[in-house]
């Protein structure tokens, strides 16, 4: 028999893992959905990841769910006596909860099927490198009878109140990417700058000429963030650093601008090879695309939670967050929407703590959202 939802996201919060680590997750998963009933069930594992089809009563389309399971490099600062056993890593922003509704809903629709089939997935690595694109290739090119006609998912917000989701329709979420840029130039005494390279200097000029790259080539209509978070450099007072890194992030509302954004950054680098006298490598990590919703099929949930009587929707703004889901919705049509969780910590922070009820209300919010696009 599955553990009780408590239960589960209790035990799911003490073993945070990373993207594709997640093998003591993904074993965990696979003994709860195993414990169910299995005469509907269909079970492919993927990576470290699980697809778990329920084949509905009469189908005439999928319907799809996503959770990711993954967890965050943080060390965790609560005083929760289920606090993270993994050191260093923490489930820091709600994977953990996410998991544990997918889990709900599967029992719920294993008990009571819908009509329509339903496809769960359990996609590993969304906070990095990525594993929404890969698993939906895979999907595709493997079993695309499990690929869903339309799919749905859902994100804590710890700033609202259980019992609130929201969304909008079209674009909810930003296109992201990591930028990671290494300056290798040639160490030298302080004392004799003439036979050095110092890319303490090169990287202090690059730095700034990047920051007019959103002021002065993006169109100011065109939302776009470009941050150097870090940037580190040399060894002592008196070498000349030989090494220099800059380590940032680039968020644009549109696909087109994070190219612009790019060609310019790539532009920049090279000038300040000749100027410098020096080689750059430019490397982009991760790279996520925007989540779109769906116009209609987002209208339609909000409608929906709007009609329910405990349940606060909310049409909220667009945000310059990153999230994997956007691979998905870049082929499938679908909604993902926030759900409030009222935690005084916002997501990545050491101390978030999810409210916990927000379990028994959403599994069967969701449940019923399921059986109403069913009918």
């Amino acid at each position: 028999m599955m553990k009780s939802l408590l239960e589960i996201r209790r035990d799911l919060h003490q073993i945070p893992e990373l993207g594709f680590k997640e093998i003591k997750t993904q074993a965990y998963l696979l003994e709860q959905i195993k414990a169910l009933p299995q005469e509907r069930l269909t079970i492919i594992e993927w990576k470290t990841g699980i697809v778990v089809k329920v084949e509905g009563t009469l189908p005439r389309k999928t319907i799809g769910w996503r959770t990711d399971i993954d967890g965050l490099p943080i060390t965790e600062a609560t005083d929760l006596p289920f606090k993270s056993q993994h050191e260093g890593k923490m489930h820091a922003c709600g994977h953990d909860l996410h998991m544990t509704v997918a889990l709900g809903l599967l029992r719920k629709l294993v008990d009571n099927p819908i009509k329509d089939n339903v496809v769960i997935i359990f996609q590993p690595a969304e906070e990095g490198p990525g594993g929404a694109l890969p698993i939906r290739e895979w999907l595709k090119t493997e079993h695309p009878e499990l690929v869903p006609n339309q799919i749905y998912a859902f994100h804590i917000a710890p700033e609202y109140p259980v019992g609130t989701v929201a969304t909008r329709p079209g674009l909810l979420f930003a296109n992201t990417s990591e930028l990671f840029i290494d300056l290798v130039g040639k160490e030298g005494h302080a004392a004799f700058p003439h036979q050095a390279k110092d890319m303490s200097i090169a990287a202090a000029t690059l730095l700034l000429q990047l920051q007019t790259i959103v002021s002065r080539s993006v169109n100011p209509m065109d939302p776009a963030v470009l941050t150097i978070g870090k940037m580190y450099s040399g060894t002592v007072q008196n070498i000349i650093s030989g090494e220099a890194r800059l380590e940032g992030t680039i968020r644009t509302m549109d696909a087109e601008t994070m190219l612009i954004v790019k060609e310019k950054i790539e532009s920049f680098c090279r000038a300040t090879e000749i100027a410098f006298d020096c080689d750059i490598i430019i490397d982009y990590g991760s790279s996520y695309y925007q989540v779109k919703n769906n116009d209609m099929l987002a209208n339609e949930f909000l409608t929906f939670a709007k009609q329910d009587a405990s349940t606060t929707a909310i049409v909220c703004d667009a945000a310059m967050t990153g999230e994997d889901f956007g691979y998905f919705l870049q082929e499938i049509p679908g909604v993902i929407f926030w759900v409030g969780v009222d935690s005084p910590f916002g997501l990545h922070h050491a101390k978030l703590n999810p409210n916990e009820t927000v379990i028994d209300y959403l599994v069967p919010f969701i449940e019923s959202y399921f059986r109403v696009l069913s009918k």
